[in-house]
């Protein structure tokens, strides 16, 4: 865990920025590119490099964190990092073909606009009060952009107590480093989130996987429902955890077949008549992931929408 730090802390001094693009964008890049001139290129781009490319004490950390694959006297790191704001976060390498691969994309810039947004209304509307401690859970955390983009969202005088939840050993240890790093203080709570159970929270927020994945990545797969299935049993459960007047923020991806229907609010509708909740409901972007359309499990389907939602318990 230290050497992930010092690697996070070692880059920022340098003033490292790299904001994330598509795989689609990211592989255009690539076709152009030969090896890298700089640490953007060997932690943005992942480009294969040369040893003397980075200072001793930085390749040493990455050596010492098995962070390096050498071929042909090149050098590749196995992880890239990524900026947000003033934030920096780790995520795995170029392709993203690993069952335990951690995502970062614009997917996440997405996720932490609409908290940022989402908080900044509730704050201006409502208010939180200060005179408790805002219980937050980042539900499949991954890289741990969501959390620290909600405590970053916060007023100084609200205290919180966010805890991460994953699945996947290695995205905790990233998400770990950079909330450390970030100075976010973090409870880890590894495992599956469907058995949280005898806790509430007042924030619940998550960006599940919601692509049809046939290799069933962590990070990717939705599950049935042209991956919608997943989002909606997170909501379901979510329900159950939050405490009166918390909310859960919702962001996902819902596959469309036509613009009269939408297949997530269709599966939720009958769990909001019972008036314990009220919700509201936005689409971020209307056209996401579009080159996943061409696979045959997506026939029917027009498009991938971004959503937004926005669930809390009145009572």
């Amino acid at each position: 865990m230290f050497l992930l730090q010092e690697l996070l802390v070692t880059v920022a001094l340098q003033g490292y920025r790299f904001t994330t693009v598509t795989p689609v964008t990211h592989q255009h890049f690539l076709s152009r590119a030969g090896a890298a001139k700089n640490t953007r290129d060997i932690f943005g781009w992942n480009l294969r490099f040369k040893k003397n490319l980075l200072s001793p004490y930085l390749f040493d950390l990455m050596s010492q964190a098995n962070l390096l694959v050498h071929s042909d006297g090149y050098c590749r790191s196995k992880i890239r990092i990524s900026s947000l704001d003033h934030d920096l976060f780790l995520h795995s390498s170029f392709p993203t073909d690993d069952k335990q691969a951690v995502f970062f994309g614009p997917d996440t810039y997405r996720f932490a606009r609409f908290i940022q947004q989402s908080l900044k209304v509730l704050q201006l509307e409502q208010g939180l009060g200060v005179q408790n401690t805002l219980r937050i859970l980042d539900v499949g955390c991954g890289s741990g952009a969501g959390g620290v983009a909600a405590a970053r969202a916060l007023a100084n005088q609200i205290n919180y107590v966010l805890t991460l939840n994953d699945l996947n050993p290695v995205a905790l240890a990233y998400a770990t480093a950079c909330s450390r790093v970030a100075a976010v203080p973090v409870t880890i709570l590894p495992g599956d989130f469907f058995n949280i159970h005898n806790v509430t929270f007042d924030l619940i927020i998550s960006n599940p996987p919601y692509i049809l994945d046939p290799t069933k990545r962590l990070y990717r797969d939705g599950g049935s429902q042209f991956g919608l299935e997943l989002s909606v049993r997170i909501v379901k459960h979510a329900l159950d955890l939050l405490a009166p007047g918390g909310r859960l923020l919702l962001y996902t991806g819902v596959a469309m077949a036509s613009d009269e229907k939408n297949p997530l609010l269709a599966e939720l509708m009958p769990h909001f008549s019972s008036g314990n909740f009220c919700w509201s409901f936005e689409e971020i972007d209307p056209d996401i992931f579009s080159e996943e359309l061409a696979q045959p499990a997506y026939d029917g389907i027009h498009r991938i929408a971004a959503v937004g939602l926005t669930i809390v318990r009145i009572s």
